[in-house]
């Protein structure tokens, strides 16, 4: 059975010109999972968007994994509270939409 969700860490690698050793640290920080079998290191396809932001932290703005780790922290918060405020906003607008029902019915 092939499997289509994975990659080959070394072809990656070789493609994105980043260093093997980068992909382990990120796997030792528990940012990235590594799938590994018959001597093989695999990424999953579905963590190629995290990846490639924790490339550019860490090779353009020289950004060491513990401050990688502290961003994506932050930034998993700062999208929480965005889903909150919209869920807030949404309850405030479904409240307005019944005041006014309520007050145009008393007219």
């Amino acid at each position: 059975m092939i499997r289509t969700d994975l990659i080959v860490i070394s072809e990656y690698c070789r493609h994105c010109d980043i260093e093997p050793s980068f992909i382990e640290l990120l796997y030792e920080s528990g940012l990235i999972d590594i799938y590994r079998e018959a001597g093989e290191s695999y990424l999953f396809v579905s963590q190629l968007p995290r990846l490639e932001s924790y490339s550019r932290m860490y090779y353009d703005l020289s950004i060491n994994p513990e401050g990688i780790d502290a961003i994506r922290h932050l930034l998993e918060r700062v999208e929480r509270l965005q889903q909150e405020l919209q869920e807030l906003r949404e309850q405030l607008l479904l409240y307005e939409r019944q005041r006014n029902i309520l007050r145009d019915s008393k007219s």
